[in-house]
Parts: C-alpha cells; structure tokens; sequence
C-alpha cells in the first residue's frame, strides 16, 4: 500500500489501498477472479470475504453505482503516466520501447494497448476498452494515449514506437514523431517505394526477394498519392526461419537503426499471453462494462510490473551460478533477444514470491529493470553486397 500509495499519490486512500489488495492478490493466487482474490485477502486480513469481495466489486464501479454520498470514479486514465514514470524510475538505461497493438476477448471486448517491452514480456501502460463489435475509428483513442504517456518519459531518452501491420497510418506515424519518439511501423509487402535520388518506384517485394536479403535508405513510401506519401526510412529484412520479409518504416537514419529492433514488438504478444492463460486468467472474466474492465487493468498491470520486476532480478541473481538458465544466443537469429530463457521472467517472478511467501521471508517490492540489450546485426553482413534490384543504391547500416 505504501509503495502504491507513492507511486500515485493523486488517488484517494481508499483507492490505493483496494488497488493494492486487488494487485497483491492477483499476484499470489495467479488470477484477476474477484471471488478468488477475495477469498484470498479475506483470510489474510481476517476479515469477511464478503466485506472484501464487495470493496473489490465497487471499485471498479462507477460513482454513480456505488452506495454512500461520498463515492468517487476511479479515472484509470490518470495512472497511465504515474504507471509509465513508475516504470522509467526503476529503468537502467536510456532506451526504452513501446509497442502499439490491440486484444480481444471473444465478442465481448477489444483492448488497445501501449505496452513497455521488456525481457521477452510486455508490462501494459495504457490501455482503452471498447466493445468487441463497436463501430467508429479507433484514431482518437489512440492518440489520447500517447499523449496521455508522453510526461512520464524524460526528454533525452530514445522511445521506439512498434506496431504491426494492422495498425500502419500516416497520421499515426507523424503524431509519434512530434513527441520526440522514433516510430517502427510495420506495413505490407504490396506497396511501392521511390529511395531518395530516384525517379523510380520499386514494389517491396523486389527490395527483398530471398532470405537473408537486407536493405535500408530514405525515400518515399507510397506511390498513390491519395493514400499519403510519407518521407521517411524503409528497413528491408527477411530473416531466416521467416515466411516473409519485414519492411519497416522508421524516421530514424538509416545508419541509426537496425530492422532487428522490430522483434521487439514479438513480446508484446507474451504480454497478452501472461494477462490470460498464461497469468491472470483475464479470458475468464464475466464481466461486460468496458470501464469497469479498465479499472481491472489497472490491477493487473500493476500486478505485473511487480512480478516482472521480481522474476527480473531473480534471473540475475542467479544467472551467474546456474549457467543453464540463461544461454547465449547465436548472432545468426538477431531478430530475437541476446538471451534464450528456460523460463520467462513472469513466470520466475511467480515463483520467487510463492517462495518467499511460503518460507516467511519479506516479500521485495518492484525492483530494478535492466533491459536486454538491443539486437545487433552480424558484422558479416555489411562485409557481402545486398540482394536487391540495380535500380537501388546500396546502403550498408552499421551497429
């Protein structure tokens, strides 16, 4: 509750203190299942589980759902940037990257997510829920969140930006670049592209035709002009084990940037697996109010930043004494992490605190985050000339 309490001091005692419960309890018992979780704090509180469980329900209620004079709504959208700071203070480098991606849960819900990308997991940051089959353009949304974490990062650190392909627009592009931060946007294959110097428009697919092939430069994305051209940098890649190439639009230069930093965006995906099945069994819920399902966010999230951040320095911890947990991975795959874990991080994170808790020693709040290193490219690959069609320039990319 203290450490809730100083991370977002704007709530109102009552707030922090059932957000912690709610978090602790998600945390310990490895599900958001209110009946679940307040059976658990019951017992630990020696207090009544139906005194418990109704706190819980309210507060995710509305004001005006709740029962006394002198209820309040939880506004979720307040804690995106204490979250997000919450994160940056424990961060032990400049670098940080977001990525942009949305979840649905059956018919009932889709979640888009800004997510903080770390050790092969994904901590969400701010989130908005709309029904499953609601019509209108998530655009608004979207850029509310961005705006809504752009306090929360200091001002000299480098924000990658990574979305797939579903989410590519020119306005969302331009909207990341005026807030300092570095998109890493993810577009389709059928498209054309003019590099700089040029008066020809190549498709994408002859830019990257085999695997192994890989090229960067400036120019132009998007022959039709209806639909937006977009200055900016293209990251050709096709790696092997892949079904098809990347092609990534960045404003970065292109001798700033690698198109292995775009699997990154992949953990974001554990994220979402470690919010359901694979964690707090968010696919179980019963609930139908988008806004009382933000508010559950609100505790998973802050859920896992905790475990996250325990499993984290765990695998440090130890890292130097069982060798088998963390191997080093062969440079020939720089799509993925420099690390191949047994175990993600989440899941060690759980583990260490049932352990703790068990044994009777302290429980540790969220810890320091010390991120993976960025994927470097193969130095033997600026040593051999690309695959790509004459009509291009070569343009080899450095670490």
């Amino acid at each position: 509750m203290q450490t809730v309490s100083s991370r977002m001091p704007h709530l109102s005692k009552p707030q922090v203190t059932v957000l912690a419960l709610w978090s602790f309890g998600i945390a310990l018992m490895r599900t958001c299942g209110r009946c679940t979780v307040a059976q658990f704090v019951s017992q630990l509180l020696e207090q009544p589980d139906t005194t418990v469980e109704r706190r819980l329900r309210e507060w995710c209620y509305d004001a005006s759902d709740k029962r006394g004079q002198q209820r309040q709504d939880l506004e979720v959208s307040t804690c995106f940037a204490p979250l997000l700071a919450w994160i940056v203070s424990l961060w032990r480098t400049s670098r940080i990257a977001l990525a942009m991606d949305a979840t649905q849960l059956s018919d009932r819900f889709v979640v888009l997510t800004v997510s903080v990308v770390y050790r092969g997991c994904a901590i969400p940051v701010a989130w908005h829920v709309c029904r499953a089959h609601q019509k209108g353009s998530w655009r608004p949304h979207w850029l509310r969140l961005l705006r809504q974490l752009r306090p929360a990062i200091p001002a000299d650190y480098m924000v990658l930006v990574l979305t797939d392909r579903g989410l590519y627009a020119r306005w969302l592009f331009r909207r990341i670049v005026r807030l300092g931060w570095h998109p890493c946007m993810r577009i389709n294959r059928g498209a054309k592209f003019q590099p700089a110097g040029q008066s020809q428009w190549v498709w994408l697919s002859e830019v990257a035709k085999q695997v192994g092939d890989r090229w960067c430069g400036r120019g132009v994305a998007f022959k039709d002009v209806s639909k937006g051209q977009l200055a900016c940098t293209l990251l050709a890649w096709w790696g092997e084990g892949h079904a098809e190439p990347w092609f990534i639009l960045t404003d970065l230069a292109p001798q700033a940037c690698q198109a292995d930093w775009y699997g990154l965006r992949t953990w974001c995906e554990q994220g979402f697996k470690c919010l359901k099945r694979g964690g707090w069994q968010w696919q179980s819920t019963r609930m139908t109010d988008p806004a009382r399902t933000a508010r559950l966010w609100l505790a998973m999230a802050v859920a896992m930043l905790w475990v996250v951040s325990v499993g984290s320095a765990w695998e440090d911890a130890t890292s130097a004494e069982l060798p088998l947990l963390i191997q080093p991975r062969q440079p020939a795959n720089p799509a993925q992490s420099t690390r191949q874990r047994r175990t993600r991080v989440f899941r060690q994170g759980v583990i260490r605190l049932l352990v703790l808790s068990i044994t009777g020693r302290p429980l540790p709040m969220p810890e320091q985050l010390e991120p993976d290193p960025w994927p470097l490219p193969d130095p033997s690959i600026h040593d051999e000339p690309y695959h790509v069609i004459s009509a291009i320039p070569i343009e080899k990319t450095y670490p």
